[in-house]
């Protein structure tokens, strides 16, 4: 897997662009900046955001080249991120808590999904946000990106059991229009969710 994401960002293009996903943007701004975690964060674009408007961040993924690109936008940028090479099932650099937790377009094989999910969660600070948004088992078929498994896509009910340690504040399958570089683009079926860490 790691080659297959290391061939895709391989090009100097910007796969899936550098502005923010909208929703995660949306939500960001209405926090108060503290220390977040992205995990499977590609090539930057919304580790970049969130230290442009004052986030301590760390993000990693499993791709050199990704990271290679994600620091090569925070550089173009003027903000420093720390992003490291690790995988989902591992995290082995990332330590402590964090005030906010995002998971865009991260599709985990069902297998480590629940898991990866519920570890994540444990790493929330109380009163910490996770914010997600990824494409829903009706986007098979859709050219607008994402993987075409029912092992590798999800349901909200399928999230808000991963995610029942946490308060659920918001969850929702809907259809939206992505605009995302050229592998996120056209109309799109997603699952959303908010959640809180209690306490």
């Amino acid at each position: 897997m790691k080659e297959h994401w290391d061939e895709r960002y391989a090009s100097e293009e910007y796969i899936y662009g550098t502005e923010p996903n909208r929703w995660f943007g949306g939500h960001l701004r209405m926090l108060k900046a503290g220390r977040i975690l992205l995990p499977a964060e590609g090539e930057g674009r919304n580790a970049v955001y969130a230290a442009a408007t004052g986030w301590e961040v760390h993000a990693f993924d499993q791709s050199s080249e990704g990271q290679r690109k994600a620091l090569k936008l925070a550089a173009e940028k003027g903000v420093a991120i720390r992003y490291t090479t690790d995988t989902l099932e591992e995290m082995a650099s990332v330590d402590g808590r964090f005030d906010a937790i995002a998971l865009i377009f991260v599709h985990i094989h069902e297998d480590q999904r629940a898991e990866v999910h519920r570890r994540l969660a444990s790493m929330l600070r109380p009163g910490g946000m996770l914010i997600l948004e990824a494409f829903s088992r009706k986007q098979k078929g859709n050219t607008s990106g994402g993987p075409q498994s029912d092992t590798m896509l999800y349901t909200a009910v399928m999230l808000e059991d991963d995610f029942s340690d946490l308060e659920i504040t918001f969850s929702e399958e809907a259809c939206v229009h992505l605009d995302e570089g050229p592998l996120h683009l056209g109309n799109a079926e997603v699952v959303r969710l908010l959640a809180v860490k209690p306490g």
